[in-house]
């Protein structure tokens, strides 16, 4: 076979390699699509995005989308939110949710919410839908000191205004717990508490709690109700034992101290003893003295030895007197 022969089998081939790196290239299915549901985009649009690195897919379907639910939106601010890393897809499903709600959300503040970090369709559904948030039980010691714990359901709805930049659950779940705390310390007696469960939650509720955060609190309901421990009662039992132990510890103290004096007084008694037979040793020492330097005579000696053994006597007398009492007694 020629190549005369071949070059129309070429020229299909070529034709066909080319009109599939079209089709590739450049989203003719996808133009047609937008085409058919009166989205007027061009097709050097769509090569425009390829070169931008932008997946038209992800535009031009929610563009469509948005078409349909007659909202206005224009495909440089799908583009320019895609490129910023933001989903497209979810901020129009956010914009037909609010505006089939009669909610004011313009596409530039869907797109700063979802490029918050939040999730604006959820936001938005959550305007319509309050949420309710449970909070887990929250203990307050009222001023009898009993122990209440309280659990607390929360309705709040997202505030689109203040969604960004707004404090999350967190903070409402912690400003309540806070109230709830407060009211229950503030009571007199934990029955009260017990009969009026809804005294905590118009409290609570008439605070304004929901100021700078993303939610708008409709009511805040009491759940459950339940009775803790006798704080007041463990305190004063802690206390009385801390006063027992310090009044031990002082009589302790005292104690030590009596024995110390004590053992000081036989030592004082000790020394008062020694004293005294030092003393009595120099009458020896005198007498000798005396009688040398002709002060004493000998007869005066003697009258002194019969003193000193008359008074031995009466003391014998006197203990075996003492004995026999005692004796007598037993």
């Amino acid at each position: 076979m020629s190549i005369t022969d071949l070059m129309p089998l070429i020229i299909i081939a070529v034709i066909l390699i080319a009109l599939a790196i079209l089709f590739t290239f450049v989203p003719v299915a996808l133009w047609i699509s937008a085409l058919a549901a009166g989205v007027r985009v061009s097709i050097f649009t769509l090569i425009g995005m390829r070169l931008r690195r932008v997946v038209p897919n992800r535009v031009i379907n929610p563009l469509i989308k948005a078409h349909k639910a007659g909202l206005s939106v224009k495909t440089n601010q799908l583009e320019s939110h895609y490129l910023a890393g933001g989903n497209v897809d979810r901020v129009v499903n956010a914009l037909i949710a609010a505006h089939r709600a009669n909610i004011d959300l313009p596409f530039e503040r869907g797109a700063a919410i979802d490029l918050a970090g939040r999730d604006v369709l959820e936001a938005v559904q959550m305007s319509v839908n309050p949420k309710v948030i449970e909070t887990p039980f929250i203990a307050g010691i009222a001023m009898d000191g009993i122990e209440v714990k309280a659990l607390a359901r929360i309705t709040v709805r997202a505030n689109i205004d203040r969604l960004v930049g707004g404090a999350g659950e967190e903070t409402i779940i912690a400003r309540v717990g806070e109230g709830v705390v407060s009211t229950i310390g503030s009571s007199k007696t934990h029955a009260r508490v017990l009969e009026n469960p809804d005294s905590i939650s118009q409290t609570v509720l008439s605070k304004g709690l929901d100021s700078g955060t993303a939610f708008e609190i409709l009511s805040i309901d009491i759940a459950d109700v339940d009775i803790g421990k006798n704080i007041g009662a463990i305190l004063q039992t802690d206390q009385a034992e801390a006063d027992k132990n310090i009044a031990q510890a002082k009589a302790e103290e005292r104690r030590a101290m009596a024995v110390a004096q004590e053992q000081e007084m036989v030592a004082r008694v000790q020394e008062m003893r020694a004293k005294v037979v030092e003393a009595e040793a120099d009458v020896p020492l005198a007498l000798a003295e005396a009688l040398r330097s002709g002060k004493m005579g000998v007869m005066d000696y003697m009258n002194y030895q019969n003193i000193g053994a008359d008074t031995d006597m009466r003391d014998t007398i006197g203990k075996l007197s003492k004995d026999s009492k005692e004796d007598d007694q037993k």
